[in-house]
């Protein structure tokens, strides 16, 4: 067939542009016989060609066959519709029939091709698939590869890492060491220089103590030298107005102690006083006082309990007491004791030769007005420092008054702490201190009923300790 080149004619690319558009719509309507991926497809153009040939048979019926023009052939076609028009009625359902057949195969065909189209979208997508498989076969294979070399990079690693490690660590030992051992020289550096300022702050404190107690010393010197004037002055005062005053008339002797009595005192004492470990035990409070010290004096010894404790700390020591049998028995243990009236072994002392002297239990026994003369001897006869110590029952515990102090018949009467004081301070003792001894608790559990502060008001040490120093 020629192509028009006409201006009003299709140019030939516009009208091969146009016949790949209906190829493409046929295409796409009737599918080839083969979708990609080499997926076989029904061929239809053989249902296509019957179905075409159906509907021209369908579409003859009722017309009449050409003939050649004519009076004859009119007549024969005029004939033939006439036998057409009364026998329409009797084909009717056939090709109504005829016709829904058409309509079926072309609703079958339709389906193929629906058919068709569907198995070359699933072709074209099971293409796409297996291209995407064999990417990733592909990559499968390309990991595998890395999988292996991955392995020999581990290992590799791995070795590299252990030495790495061990480098790490020994580095870390050395550094370690190092630092250690610059810690010990900045410690051993730190400890010469705290050690030496240390050695230089206790040298100047001990100076500066020193010299502050050198002055100290040295001020209170001149201040017992102004008190032991302004003392001796008032004393001479004293004994002027004395020698200017009449004499008195003479006063009835009197005793320098009480008269023994008329039982046997050594088991008296033994039994209600207490055993010689006893008394040694509530003694043992005086030795750290008296240990130290040079000549001391036990008034009133007793059975040597005292005694036995200084030469057990490796004092010297010496007793005196008015009983022969006490004086006995602390000659048997060895003790250096005699038997003396107390006023008068006093009296007899040159003053300041004793550095102590202890009295235990003895005052009580003594008349109130002897008392003072006691401690005026006692502090005369001590050298400077010297220490008097006096036990005697307290009468601030009212449980002494209900067994203790009354049941020893020789008792005068107790003695107040208050009063031994201003005697030691009257007569030149300073630096008194008191202590109170064998609580009555431990004695008479009962008193733990009663409130702590009333106990310790009215029932507290059953007896009491005084000391003083010679000023």
């Amino acid at each position: 067939m020629a192509v028009d080149d006409s201006p009003g004619a299709l140019k030939a690319e516009e009208l091969a542009e146009v016949i790949r558009g209906i190829r493409e719509r046929v295409l796409a309507r009737y599918p080839r016989t083969a979708a990609p991926g080499d997926v076989a497809l029904p061929d239809l153009l053989p249902l296509v060609h019957a179905r075409d040939a159906a509907e021209a048979k369908v579409a003859a019926i009722g017309t009449v066959n050409p003939r050649a023009p004519g009076v004859v052939n009119t007549l024969v076609q005029s004939a033939k519709r006439f036998v057409a028009r009364l026998l329409d009625w009797h084909v009717r359902e056939q090709v109504e029939f005829n016709r829904a057949l058409i309509y079926t195969i072309e609703a079958l065909l339709e389906t193929l091709n629906d058919y068709n189209r569907a198995l070359v979208r699933l072709a074209e997508s099971d293409a796409v698939t297996r291209a995407r498989a064999e990417e990733a076969i592909q990559e499968a294979r390309e990991l595998k590869d890395i999988r292996s070399h991955w392995i020999e990079w581990r290992q590799e690693w791995e070795r590299k890492l252990s030495i790495n490690e061990v480098q790490f660590l020994r580095g870390v030992a050395d550094l370690q060491s190092a630092f250690q051992h610059r810690v010990t020289l900045m410690e051993s550096n730190f400890r010469d220089l705290l050690r030496a300022q240390h050695s230089d702050f206790e040298g100047a404190l001990n100076r500066s103590g020193t010299e502050i107690q050198r002055k100290l010393w040295a001020d209170m010197e001149k201040i017992r030298t102004e008190y032991d004037r302004l003392i001796h002055n008032e004393l001479r005062v004293v004994r002027q107005r004395v020698a200017a005053t009449p004499p008195a008339a003479p006063a009835s002797p009197i005793q320098a102690a009480p008269a023994s009595p008329a039982f046997d005192y050594a088991p008296f004492a033994f039994r209600f006083r207490g055993t010689e470990e006893s008394v040694r035990g509530k003694q043992r409070f005086y030795v750290p006082l008296f240990q130290d010290l040079g000549e001391v004096l036990d008034v009133g010894c007793g059975r040597g309990e005292f005694l036995e404790l200084m030469r057990e700390a490796g004092a010297s020591a010496r007793g005196i007491d008015s009983s022969e049998e006490q004086i006995a028995i602390c000659r048997e243990k060895g003790l250096n004791a005699e038997t003396a009236d107390i006023f008068a072994y006093l009296a007899g002392l040159p003053e300041g030769s004793l550095d102590g002297i202890f009295c235990a239990q003895v005052v009580e026994h003594f008349r109130p007005d002897r008392i003072p003369e006691f401690v005026r001897l006692a502090a005369s006869r001590l050298a400077r420092n010297g220490l008097l110590a006096i036990e005697t029952p307290n009468p601030e515990c009212l449980a002494i008054f209900a067994t203790h102090f009354y049941l020893d018949p020789t008792h005068t009467r107790p003695v107040p702490s208050p009063l031994l004081r201003f005697y030691m301070e009257e007569f030149g003792l300073g630096d008194i201190e008191i202590r109170h001894l064998s609580p009555a608790a431990d004695t008479m559990p009962s008193l733990e009923t009663l409130p702590a502060e009333f106990r310790e008001a009215f029932f507290g040490g059953l007896d009491y300790a005084i000391l003083g120093r010679k000023l």
